[in-house]
C-alpha cells in the first residue's frame, strides 16, 4: 500500500518550537512538494491546536509557509506515542514525520520518518528537509513498486 497522508511533527521538525517558533531552513519549499507527493498533510504535535494555528499564520504571514498551511487539519492525540491510527484507520496509508523516536506508537516504526532535529543554535544552513525529501522519496517509491 502506498501511503497518502504525511502527518508531520511541529517542533524540532518544522520549527524550532512552539516559544521561538523558527522556521527550518527550507520549509516552504518542503511544504510545497509534499503537497505534490501525498493526498493529505496533517499536523501531529504535542503543541496545543490554537498555539499551532497562532504559529501556522505567522510562518504564512512571513512568507515561510504556503497559504493553505494554516488551515491544515490537526491530529488530536493523547498518551505517550503518536498512534497513526487517528490520522488514518487504515494502518500502513499514513507516514509520521517525527523527530522524536520516542514518540512512533510501538508496531508502526516502519510507517515512520526520521527528521534530523532542528535544534540550538538553529543553523541557517540546516538541510535536515532537504533530508528528509530524499528520505520520502525512495519509502514513496520503494512502496509503490511492492
Amino acid at each position: 500500500m502506498r501511503p497518502t497522508v504525511l502527518a508531520m511533527d511541529l517542533e524540532g521538525t518544522l520549527i524550532s518550537n512552539a516559544v521561538s517558533q523558527i522556521p527550518r531552513p527550507g520549509l516552504l519549499r518542503f511544504l510545497a512538494v509534499v503537497n505534490e507527493m501525498f493526498d493529505g498533510l496533517v499536523i501531529y504535535t504535542t503543541v496545543p491546536e490554537p498555539m499551532f494555528r497562532r504559529i501556522a499564520e505567522l510562518l504564512v504571514a512571513e512568507g515561510c509557509a504556503p497559504s493553505w498551511f494554516a488551515q491544515l487539519p490537526y491530529t488530536r492525540w493523547q498518551g505517550a506515542t503518536k498512534d497513526l491510527r487517528n490520522v488514518s484507520p487504515s494502518l500502513g496509508s499514513a507516514l509520521l514525520l517525527d523527530d522524536h523516536r520516542a514518540y512512533v506508537h510501538p508496531g508502526q516504526e516502519n510507517f515512520w520518518i526520521e527528521a534530523p532535529l532542528f535544534g540550538t543554535p538553529y543553523d541557517a544552513s540546516d538541510r535536515g528537509l532537504e533530508i528528509v525529501l530524499g528520505v520520502i522519496r525512495e519509502r514513496l517509491s520503494t512502496t509503490s513498486q511492492s
